[in-house]
This record gives C-alpha cells, structure tokens and sequence, in this order.
C-alpha cells in the first residue's frame, strides 16, 4: 500500500489515496469541491522503495478534493483573578478542512 507523508499548516500527516484527513484552513479562497495540492512532501513509499526528502522531495505531490469547510467546536477561554473584580471570558472556534486525498505522485 502507497503512503506519504506531508506537511500543511506546521503539522505532519501520514495519507494514503483514499483517506480523509482534517487539516488546518488553507489560506486563499477555497470552496467545497476544489482540489487542492501538496507540493511538500517529506516521504514516499510504495511498497518495495522508500523515498526520502531533504527536507521535501522535489517533483512529488499530492492531490486531494475538499470535502467538507467547517469550523471546530467552541473552546472557552477564562482569565480570573480573586479579589480584583478581573473576569474576562473570551470563545474560539478554529477553522479546517476536510481533504479527500485522491492520488500520490
């Protein structure tokens, strides 16, 4: 079975042809339904060779559709202090997209 590894968004995920993947937003303008390109790809290996980068491999690429824009649920942030009469209470919900990945090159 064919895996890679990339990058996107400070994070590393490994991804076959077929997985869903949650990632962090893309920034550009995006909408369901376009396809989407991974050009830092750190490793590949297809069963009898693995390829390594330094740091990315150059010329490989992987390509997925987006599938899903959303956002996380709420996390709510406090900061208190007694005695002071100090209460702030903040929410954040981080966006992502889900990506179908559809072939490793």
């Amino acid at each position: 079975m064919e895996f890679a590894v990339i990058q996107t968004g400070g994070k590393q995920y490994r991804v076959s042809k077929g997985d869903l993947i949650k990632i962090e937003k893309l920034s550009g303008d995006y909408k369901e339904g376009d396809k989407v390109t991974f050009d830092q790809v750190l490793l590949v290996d297809n069963g009898q060779d693995t390829t390594l980068g330094t740091p990315f491999i150059k010329g490989a690429a992987v390509t997925g559709e987006i599938k899903e824009i959303s956002r996380e649920g709420k996390v709510t942030v406090i900061h208190y202090k007694q005695k002071s009469k100090y209460f702030k209470k903040a929410g954040h919900r981080q966006p992502y997209f889900k990506v179908e990945i559809s072939s490793i090159k």
